[in-house]
Formats: C-alpha cells, sequence, structure tokens
C-alpha cells in the first residue's frame, strides 16, 4: 500500500473543523433527546470514528448498537444499489429514538434501504446523522436530520472512509489524487 501522503491531493476538513462540528452536532442531539431513550445505530465500518465521537459529546444518555451491510463490489468504488444486511442490530428498537450514524451519503441508496428496513421494527423515531453529505451525487431521497458537513463530489478517504480498506484511521478527510492512486485489485 502506498503512503496516503503521496496521494493525497489536499485535506478538505482538517481534525479541529471535524472536532468542532462533532461537538456541535453532539450539543443539538443532547437537547433533541434529553429522556435517555435514544440508540446510536452505526454502520460499520466506516462510521465508527464519528459514531465514538459523536457520542463523547452527547450528553444526554444513550446506548449504541452496529450494522453491516454491503452494497458495494468487491473492487468497486461506488454502490451497486443492490443492499444486504450483514450483521443485524443486537437491540430491539421498538418504541426506541432510532439515529443511524454514518460516515458519508453519497447516491443514497444504501442508507435509504436501512432505513426502509429499520422503519418496519416501530421505532418511536428514525432519523439520519452523517458526518458527510454528497448531495450533488444523491440518487435516492434520504432525510438527513443532522449533517456534519455538504462536500463536494470528490473521492474522500481518511476519518472512517477508507482508501482499499486502509488509512480509516487518520485524523482528517483527504481528498485522493486520482492521478497517482493506483487501486489494489
Amino acid at each position: 500500500m502506498q503512503d496516503y501522503k503521496n496521494i493525497l491531493a489536499e485535506i478538505l476538513i482538517d481534525e479541529e473543523t471535524l472536532q468542532s462540528r462533532i461537538k456541535e452536532l453532539g450539543v443539538e442531539i443532547s437537547t433533541d433527546y434529553p429522556d435517555g431513550n435514544l440508540l446510536l445505530v452505526c454502520i460499520l465500518r466506516g462510521g465508527v470514528p464519528f459514531l465514538v465521537d459523536l457520542s463523547r459529546n452527547i450528553s444526554a444518555p444513550h446506548m449504541m448498537d452496529f450494522m453491516a451491510v454491503a452494497s458495494y463490489g468487491v473492487g468497486k468504488r461506488e454502490s451497486t444499489g443492490a443492499v444486504r444486511v450483514t450483521m443485524d442490530l443486537q437491540v430491539d428498537i421498538h418504541d426506541k429514538d432510532v439515529l443511524l450514524v454514518e460516515d458519508i451519503v453519497d447516491s443514497g441508496h444504501t442508507i435509504a434501504s436501512v432505513l426502509e428496513l429499520l422503519q418496519v421494527r416501530q421505532p418511536r423515531s428514525l432519523k439520519v446523522c452523517a458526518l458527510l453529505d454528497k448531495a450533488e451525487r444523491r440518487e435516492a431521497v434520504v432525510p438527513i436530520h443532522y449533517r456534519g458537513f455538504e462536500i463536494p463530489n470528490k473521492f474522500v478517504f481518511g476519518y472512517g472512509l477508507d482508501l482499499d480498506e486502509y488509512y480509516r484511521n487518520l485524523p482528517f478527510v483527504g481528498v485522493v489524487d486520482l492521478t497517482k492512486y493506483k487501486p489494489i485489485s
């Protein structure tokens, strides 16, 4: 795997800006859900760093659970549109306030499918918190109730977003220089 510095075109959102916005989201969510009925549902794997930092900034009592869904084919950078659950929730969401925590909403197909799946389980409320919103790529209608940043249609990585499964650990969101990046086959 190449050093990320060799394929980084720019830092789109630096660590300080990320953490500042996540604190703001935490305060907003804490105000909206003061009663302790909140369940944060993280879509694995990209949402984990965001979930951890967001959770630390939510003062209201809350629980966490995880789902894994697949919508990308092997070696693909774009969703196939067909979503399958590879790991389901462990908690019953009936009559709970569910907040889906997602790293990025791109075409919207994945999160729209997850919302449809969870809605039949009769949560008290079901909303989306997305760190990144690539609105210009949207193909499916997805209501984003809490948005970290709207970003341009660029290939991004870092802070949970992988590049061939690497670099999720970076503390910033960077843009890939597609002239230098060679995908792993």
